[in-house]
């Protein structure tokens, strides 16, 4: 009787264990599905992530796979075509360089773009990959006033027959309907600078409709410019990938790859005031995944990797929660490098309900005639939010879902500070 019951309690453990990681938390969800398979690389990947090289590969059919590189974005393209050229035979793949590039020295860009032979061999690749550099270069090669050219369809033939299209920095942010063309400043942007033409234009639209893609996300603090796009755009749903690090999306399924992760942004249940005189948003919620965790934008739920699930679970509303960190930070820049994410697992892995965060410069330049404007970040716990932590990987490795961001535009006085005692 007392094996009986062990077995049981084993069974039901094992069931338990076999569940989706988020089954109990409200999902995001998307209507996202793709045709084809989009790789949308972070940038800056580093040419020994054999993880993520590989994955592309093999997600195009394996060793002898047919890739077609545009180097278009770079600064010198002959030289990021055969460093990608070079990556992906290393894997097996058969990869060519497609000259179609502005700065290619000697290369009549109009003629190539119309090539038959070079469009047969694009149309019978079974990827295609766009290196990094500046995005505008790609829309305005291939989709040049919105008009695709008979390269783009080439591509896109590749794409709709279920093949990959893969893209790193550059070549990543073009993936969406709407890009960022040259918006360097995130909190520029969070002050009004999102004009189109200028800071945003149309990108080619691999990943669909409702779904926007940032890229350099954490590193270079691109929440700040990516949550005004969403709301002034109507996106519901952001995905914002971290350097050398990918994710990969066929169907209605993403996979996280290579050293970092992404972020979930949400805006389905989010609200603004138009009252208020600035950028202003409320109940966003935002997740971030790291490499080996898994969503379903259909069902909205989201698998975390096995490392994490044999990690610790981090959730306030389990019995015996004991949380790692007891202080509540300010911080100063919310838009720093990795900060916003740094933060997330702070909050998460405490007993604090809530941590504030301010996104700040104080320069006047370009055409930012308020330097006294500066937005308050407040991060706070909601219905579903939990996390996992692993320290296998050997550092502090978080899984973070559905926390809620509130942001709300405040006037920053000056002089920040005085000398204590009237001493210089």
């Amino acid at each position: 009787m007392q094996i009986n019951l062990l077995i049981k309690a084993a069974a039901a453990l094992l069931l338990a264990a076999a569940q989706p990681a988020s089954a109990s938390a409200a999902p995001i969800a998307g209507p996202v599905h793709l045709a084809g398979t989009a790789i949308i690389i972070g940038g800056a990947l580093k040419y020994d992530n054999d993880v993520v090289w590989k994955r592309i590969v093999d997600a195009a059919g394996g060793p002898g796979a047919r890739f077609a590189v545009f180097a278009t974005a770079a600064a010198k393209p002959e030289r990021s075509a055969a460093q990608i050229v070079a990556a992906l035979n290393a894997q097996g793949a058969r990869a060519e360089a497609i000259p179609v590039a502005p700065r290619w020295d000697g290369v009549d860009l109009q003629a190539n773009l119309n090539d038959a032979a070079l469009l047969a061999k694009v149309a019978g690749a079974q990827g295609v990959f766009f290196s990094g550099g500046a995005q505008e270069l790609i829309v305005d090669t291939l989709q040049p006033s919105g008009e695709p050219t008979a390269m783009l369809k080439a591509i896109w033939s590749v794409f709709n027959r279920g093949g990959v299209v893969a893209g790193t920095s550059a070549g990543a942010a073009i993936m969406s309907t709407t890009m960022f063309r040259d918006a360097q400043d995130a909190l520029q942007v969070m002050k009004g600078d999102l004009r189109r033409g200028k800071e945003i234009d149309r990108g080619l639209g691999f990943t669909g409709p409702h779904l926007f893609v940032d890229q350099h996300f954490l590193k270079r603090g691109r929440i700040g410019r990516m949550l005004p796009l969403m709301q002034a755009e109507g996106y519901k749903l952001g995905l914002g990938v971290e350097e050398n690090s990918a994710a990969l999306l066929r169907g209605d399924e993403m996979e996280v790859l290579g050293a970092k992760g992404v972020m979930l942004v949400d805006l389905a249940q989010a609200s603004t005031d138009p009252g208020l005189a600035g950028f202003n948003l409320r109940n966003a919620q935002l997740s971030y995944l790291e490499s080996g965790d898994r969503h379903n934008f259909t069902s909205g739920l989201t698998t975390v990797s096995a490392q994490k699930l044999a990690g610790h679970l981090i959730d306030q509303k389990a019995a015996g929660f004991q949380p790692f960190f007891s202080n509540q930070p300010f911080i100063l820049d919310i838009l720093g490098d990795t900060a916003i994410v740094n933060a997330m697992s702070h909050l998460l892995d405490s007993p604090h309900a809530e941590l504030l965060g301010l996104a700040f410069n104080g320069r006047s330049q370009g055409s930012d005639n308020r330097p006294d404007l500066g937005f308050e970040f407040r991060l706070h716990k909601g219905e579903g939010s939990r996390g996992w932590f692993s320290a296998a990987a050997g550092g502090e490795n978080y899984t973070v879902l559905r926390l809620r961001l509130d942001v709300l535009p405040v006037v920053i006085k000056r002089p920040f500070y005085t000398p204590l005692n009237g001493s210089r």
